[in-house]
């Protein structure tokens, strides 16, 4: 029997990609690109023809030059599917583009000059019924922005999209969709959630990847890397704190915790990997109890840390990682929230209820030291292992 599905969407205008409806109450829309060079006609035809065999609705096509654009109005008159238009600098790529039958312009306004060239794009678009899409990148944010907000983030992206749309109010030109991505799934989700109730324009979601399948996968493995080595370095910290290490009995107790925590910490991620991700796939419609089996699986593992002689602190710490850097959190990010910043909070809640102050003179120097060295890691490994080869998607 066929059940209504209780997501509920968020109203949006609609757009039309040549004969493919965006937003309102249209299907989503599948779109992808090709990666062949624009001016080899014959491969790009051929790839765009096996994205629409299987599937894909909309297809983008990097244009980045006036040769690309030649090629590009070839391309068009030889696929049926709507075909998006990937211009970043160049305003008179977009023009010609415009002659050429494109169904769809990604462009940022503020990346093309001054209003005079961003009046002739949206002139153009408008004359021609051609909507725009307006593509934030993380990777690609503007030097003042990254000056003010130091590292990308969810809130400079929106700042961003807010410019790129102020100049295209200032046309009067509405007829747009909008997409912020980054590599990292959570600034990602963040940045829309953001900009979702600021704007009526659809949403083009997706994800920007970090190179290809060996330097990407490698990359981003790094990037994971270091935001889960903040966490366990916080555990660490946790088990110095509740453990004491004086004598022999406090070393062989030391001892006992630094090998029940890995064996915890594996057993956590192939728990959610075998039981929980099962669980959640079958019953996702049921936000009460996807909500209830996280919880529980939290307390479950919490009491399992305290009787391997860790901690119920530790425990639930664990288990909201496991889940966080699962495919798990992006359904509980979009329609629980970020539990995992639930648990951060009643982790460090827990850990003040039960905090010894008389240990700060003995930590404190190697906590701030600890602190510095991590704030002044992050930034520099995001920068060196992500931005250079970010591409948007």
């Amino acid at each position: 029997m066929k059940t209504e599905s209780t997501i509920k969407r968020r109203v949006s205008r609609q757009v039309m990609v040549g004969n493919v409806p965006v937003g309102g109450d249209a299907p989503i829309a599948v779109q992808s690109m090709t990666n062949t060079e624009t001016c080899d006609v014959a491969a790009t035809v051929a790839q765009i023809k096996r994205l629409e065999d299987v599937g894909a609705d909309i297809v983008r096509v990097s244009v980045p030059s006036m040769d690309a654009a030649d090629a590009f109005g070839e391309i068009r008159k030889l696929v049926n599917v709507p075909l998006v238009a990937d211009i970043h600098f160049d305003y008179k790529i977009a023009l010609k583009v415009a002659e050429l039958g494109v169904d769809c312009l990604r462009i940022n306004p503020g990346n093309i000059g001054n209003a005079e060239r961003v009046k002739a794009v949206v002139g153009t678009a408008k004359d021609k019924n051609i909507p725009i899409r307006i593509g934030v990148n993380a990777g690609s944010l503007g030097k003042d922005l990254l000056r003010k907000y130091k590292e990308p983030n969810a809130t400079a992206m929106i700042e961003s999209a807010m410019r790129n749309i102020e100049l295209l109010d200032k046309e009067d030109f509405h007829n747009f969709k909008l997409s912020l991505k980054a590599s990292d799934i959570f600034m990602t989700i963040e940045a829309y959630q953001g900009i979702a109730s600021q704007i009526d324009q659809p949403l083009h979601l997706g994800i920007t990847e970090a190179g290809g399948l060996r330097s990407g996968t490698v990359k981003s493995a790094a990037g994971l890397g270091m935001l889960l080595m903040q966490d366990f370095l916080a555990i660490f910290v946790l088990l110095l704190l509740i453990s004491d290490v004086s004598g022999t009995s406090g070393l062989l107790q030391f001892g006992q915790s630094l090998i029940a925590l890995p064996l915890l910490i594996g057993g956590s991620v192939l728990a959610v990997r075998w039981i929980l991700q099962p669980l959640f796939a079958r019953f996702d419609r049921i936000g009460e109890y996807i909500f209830l089996l996280a919880i529980g699986w939290c307390l479950g593992v919490a009491e399992l840390a305290e009787t391997a002689g860790l901690s119920r602190e530790i425990g639930a710490f664990i288990a909201g990682i496991s889940i966080a850097t699962s495919p798990i959190a992006q359904y509980i990010a979009l329609n629980l929230k970020p539990l995992r910043d639930f648990f951060l909070i009643l982790f460090f809640f827990s850990l003040g209820g039960g905090f010894d102050l008389s240990l700060i003179p003995h930590i404190i120097v190697p906590a701030l030291v600890l602190a510095a060295v991590m704030l002044g890691l992050k930034p520099v490994s995001y920068t060196h292992l992500t931005l250079p080869t970010n591409r948007e998607v």
